[in-house]
């Protein structure tokens, strides 16, 4: 299965916009893999960075996590009197971030991934909706151990952080059901912090090795990646 025609200009379209949003702020788009992981192949001169087609294939086989930050979301600001019941007191997704949401699920579809069912977020509405959009209301369970990550960039103390990562470790190291792969959808790490700085709509390939054994990250992809991997 392939995305129509119709489709991949539209999404094509959200890449472009998505590119010069970062580029106006001076953040750079590639490289973003992970360059440690096995399947990168090469890093051109541009230094865009290729990878092979194994990653696809082991992705359609299932046991891998897909960790992705929620979609842009640049409405409102999250208040001092945050209630998850109530989005207005939250930063929710933008028009952008719902497209992206929405083709987010598209592109996992074309490719023929495999994903086990619920998709977990956080109890925040950005998240909720990104799941919602990408993957339809009765596939998506929120999960309030998520909220963890968001509070990773706050005034917590070191035994409260390992805490976190800990509990996060352990989730992480569960293989999913034989033949498909878990999506969460939750936020981005402080730099150099459990799975690291994620962009909107990023995802982080993780492959659980087993509870008790942890976990490899094996690839990081941006939206703009994924889109392309079957071209690797």
């Amino acid at each position: 299965m392939t995305l129509s025609s119709a489709h991949a200009s539209q999404v094509r379209g959200i890449f472009l916009q998505t590119k010069s949003f970062y580029l106006n702020r001076g953040v750079r788009i590639t490289p973003y893999y992970n360059l440690k992981t096995k399947y990168v192949n090469s890093i051109n001169r541009k230094g865009e960075v290729k990878l092979n087609g194994a990653l696809l294939d082991l992705l359609r086989g299932g046991g891998y996590v897909l960790y992705a930050r929620h979609g842009e979301a640049t409405v409102g600001e999250d208040q001092p009197y945050l209630n998850f019941l109530y989005c207005f007191t939250q930063r929710n997704l933008s028009e952008m971030g719902r497209r992206q949401a929405i083709y987010y699920g598209q592109i996992l579809h074309s490719y023929q991934i495999p994903i086990s069912y619920p998709v977990l977020t956080s109890p925040f509405c950005r998240t909720i909706e990104t799941a919602q959009l990408a993957f339809g209301n009765a596939g998506v369970q929120v999960d309030p151990f998520w909220f963890e990550i968001y509070r990773l960039d706050g005034n917590i103390s070191v035994t409260e952080q390992k805490g976190i990562l800990d509990a996060l470790q352990s989730r992480l190291e569960i293989i999913p059901p034989q033949g498909s792969n878990k999506v969460i959808i939750a936020h981005s790490f402080p730099e150099g912090i459990g799975l690291g700085q994620i962009r909107d709509m990023g995802t982080v390939i993780v492959r659980p090795l087993g509870q008790g054994n942890g976990y490899e990250i094996a690839a990081r992809l941006s939206f703009v990646d994924l889109y392309n991997l079957s071209r690797y």
